[in-house]
Order: structure tokens, then sequence, then C-alpha cells
């Protein structure tokens, strides 16, 4: 059976829809329209949730008008609509929903709320078909998991990060670097023409046995680091930036390297038949982390997947080939759907980033 889902999704600084379509032969992409926001918070060396709420809610009827369009479908051909109800900024996260719950009251269309983690986590299966289980790498702006992906609502979280993100800490330390935004291809930019063992930067947490990451201590290192050989106006030399990226960049991948070693011994521990590290987020464009990943698996004889670029970043084609299964299930949302800030994939393992009200970060 031939089933057709729009996808929408809003919850950081893209605006996003795309159409889905699933067949006898497999998922197929048929539009996938995203609006960037990087000019809007360049200024301000980051994203800035007030400015991105009121973008997303701007572009967002924008994107699914050009979605369906580029792929030739009018909404009434479309069997359900998806979107994503959290995690992430909340005003951001609200503009989808809003738009969605709208959607599918005019037209009578299902409505499926999507966890966005659960929507990068499956692209692999989207992009390159691979089996049950696998494990997954999400390393973002905002998120840092080691997922077991066994099936398509089960996804067992095996470690990650305890406090920053690596593309969190690529963008702080592009702004302590005096490097523009986004920090990540900008760090890796100025890396090229660095040293990457002048400064001694330290690898937080190989000392421990487990999966989990911190990267609030390198950052710290950094700056200190920095401080060494800042000028008295406070200006770099582009040497000295350099091997500064270098030497960040290196102790990133190196950390990423080792605790993604270990991930694949308790994954492999499973036996999996055709075993898969997948990796998704836009850390995952990083040549010099996808090189060392790359190696890794090579010698561990395991497939490594990691999807284009635009299917690592935040898109909207993921969140609609995440419904599918959903879909085939019938099981829909109604109206009375809520927008999360807070959405933890594996409801089961303890809090890593704590708790409040709004339920665990992660």
């Amino acid at each position: 059976m031939t089933r057709t889902i729009l996808g929408i999704e809003s919850s950081c600084d893209d605006t996003a829809a795309a159409v889905v379509r699933q067949d006898a032969t497999g998922a197929h992409i048929l539009s996938s329209v995203v609006f960037g926001q990087t000019g809007l918070h360049a200024a301000f060396g980051g994203v800035v949730p007030e400015i991105a709420a009121r973008a997303h809610a701007e572009k967002v009827d924008l994107s699914v008008e050009q979605a369906l369009s580029q792929a030739h479908v009018a909404l009434r051909d479309c069997d359900a609509i998806a979107v994503t109800a959290g995690p992430g900024l909340i005003g951001g996260v609200l503009s989808g929903v809003m738009c969605a719950k709208g959607l599918s009251a005019a037209t009578g269309l299902p409505l499926i709320g999507v966890n966005h983690l659960a929507g990068h986590a499956l692209t692999p299966r989207l992009t390159d078909a691979v089996d049950f289980p696998y494990l997954m790498l999400l390393v973002s702006g905002g998120h840092c998991q080691f997922l077991i992906v066994h099936d398509n609502d089960r996804f067992e979280r095996i470690g990650g990060t305890i406090d920053d993100a690596p593309g969190e800490a690529f963008d702080k330390t592009a702004r302590l670097l005096g490097l523009p935004q986004p920090g990540g291809p900008a760090v890796e930019q100025a890396a090229m023409a660095g040293d990457p063992k002048r400064f001694a930067l330290p690898r937080p947490l190989l000392d421990r046995a487990d999966c989990d990451m911190s990267f609030s201590g390198l950052k710290t290192a950094l700056l200190r680091a920095r401080d060494s050989v800042i000028g008295p106006d406070q200006s770099l030399k582009a040497g000295d930036q350099a091997d500064l990226a270098a030497g960040f960049q290196a102790a990133m991948t190196d950390v990423l390297q080792a605790k993604t070693a270990r991930a694949l011994d308790r994954y492999l521990a499973l036996a999996p038949v055709a075993p898969v590290l997948a990796v998704a987020g836009g850390v995952a464009a990083n040549l010099s982390i996808r090189a060392a990943l790359t190696r890794l698996c090579e010698g561990r004889k395991v497939r490594f997947v990691a999807p284009p670029l635009a299917l690592c970043t935040d898109n909207a084609a993921m969140i609609a080939y995440a419904a599918l299964h959903r879909l085939e299930s019938g099981d829909f949302d109604d109206l009375t759907l809520s927008a999360r800030p807070r959405w933890p994939l594996d409801g089961a393992a303890p809090a890593m980033l704590g708790s409040g009200r709004k339920g665990a970060k992660a």
C-alpha cells in the first residue's frame, strides 16, 4: 500500500517541511524544504530563542506550501501530517505543532507528533535501509547520545554527554577564538592550518569505562590556553588561533573515538547479524571526526553509515519517515497534542542532565 506523509520540523533554527512516500519499493523523499536562520543569529554568537520562534511563525506555512508544490502533491493526497512535538526550543516547536494542528483540523488528516531525536535515530533506515539493531551516535548542537536502535519505537540509550553537546562546544570554542558562527565549520576550517599538539588539552572522562562524555572542562581548558597567548589588545594571532582550533578538534575527536569504541563493545555483545554504526547530526559533517569513526569501524568490521549532510542536520523528511510506522499501526494523536521542550528518547534510562517541572532534560 502506498502512503504519503507531510512532515514539519521547527525544533531549533531550521524551519522545514517535506513529503515522504512509502510504496512496495521502500520510502522515497518527494521533497524537502529547509529555511535556515543562520543570518538572523550570526550577530549574537548563537541561536536566540525569541528570534527563532518568530522566524518559524513566518516561514512554516511557506515551507509546507513549497514542499507540497515540489512534490507535486496536494494536501488532500496525503495520508497524515507528522510534526516535531519536541524536544527543542519551545517557541519553535509550538509554531510547528500549531501549524500541523490547523492543517489536521481543516482536512481531517491524522496528526502524528514525532520525537525529534527519533527522526535522527531512524534516518539510517530511510537512507541506507539498515537492519535492527544498530548503534546510533547522535552528535549535534544540542544532543549527544549513543543509542542502540532496536525497533522503530525502542531506543536504548547507553551513554551521552553529561553537559555540553559537541556542537554547543564547537560554537563556544568559535566565540572564544573570534571565529564566526556556526562554530563547527569555522573551527574545522581554522584547524586545517594548525598544530593539534601545541596545546595540551584534556580528554575528559577517558578514565571512566562507561560511554558518557563531558566537554565543559575541555572548553575551560581551551579558554585558559587562549588567555596564555592572547595579546594586550585581546586579539589572537592567526597561528595561535589555528593551533587552538586544531587542539580542540583533536581532543573532541579522540574523546568521541574512544567512547564510540566502548559503545561498540556493548552493542557487539548483542551479536547483531549485520553490525552497523550510524552517525547523524551536524557534527557528523566534521571530516576529522568522521575519518576517526570510519577507521574504528574498519578495525571492528562494522559498517559505517553517515546519511547525506542534508539529512544529518535538522530536516522534515526524517520526521515524516519516523511517523510511517505509527501511520501503519493507526497510532495517531489528536488536537490535544502538546509541544514539549524536553522529551527523552529512552524514558527508562536515568536522566543525564537533571530534571525539573518540565521533566528530564535527556
